[in-house]
């Protein structure tokens, strides 16, 4: 990719490897409010590119609202900072903020549909790459089922709006939290 300015900007595609290390603390106020602070260790065994390459930090506070004994509300707002490092330090952003805004419906016993909505301000500015210098928009949603332990299972699918691009941006996950 050539930037402004003339600068080349190139990364090696790369096979499997570890990611960054993170550690998180958080505190549960009550059932419908909680907050996490988390640090990314840069850790990453891939090339230069593929990992963070710097310390970062993180603070997100998050609130479920029941609506309704079906609907419940589910948002939260985070920023984080990260050191200008790497190739594209001129054009890294430092400082970030996200929010997340979405329901869930429990419309038959344990079993739930859920969507939210993520928004991540801009991670570059300068670059000419709309990919880089744009915001970040995704909407989640799926299905969620509920155990008599309180176990939830999550499946569901992930698709990115905005930016668009050239490559398919639909990622489906599988996973649970209690």
């Amino acid at each position: 990719i050539q930037l402004p300015g003339g600068r080349p900007f190139r990364r090696a595609s790369t096979g499997a490897y570890l990611g960054d290390l993170r550690l998180g603390i958080g505190h549960r106020y009550d059932e419908r409010l909680q907050s996490h602070f988390s640090i990314t260790l840069p850790t990453a065994t891939a090339p230069t590119g593929y990992g963070r390459g710097t310390v970062s930090f993180n603070l997100i506070h998050t609130l479920r609202a029941p609506l309704s004994s079906r609907v419940t509300f589910e948002g939260s707002v985070g920023t984080g900072f990260t050191p200008r490092h790497g190739d594209l330090a001129p054009n890294q952003q430092q400082l970030f903020l996200a929010l997340t805004s979405g329901a869930r419906y429990r419309f038959w016993g344990r079993l739930s549909a859920f969507a939210n909505f993520f928004y991540q301000s801009a991670q570059y500015e300068g670059t000419g790459i709309a990919a880089l210098d744009g915001k970040d928009l995704t909407l989640d949603f799926g299905w969620i089922l509920r155990t008599r332990s309180g176990r939830e299972w999550r499946i569901g699918m992930t698709e990115d709006p905005s930016p668009s691009g050239p490559a398919i941006d639909l990622v489906f996950r599988f996973g649970t939290s209690w």
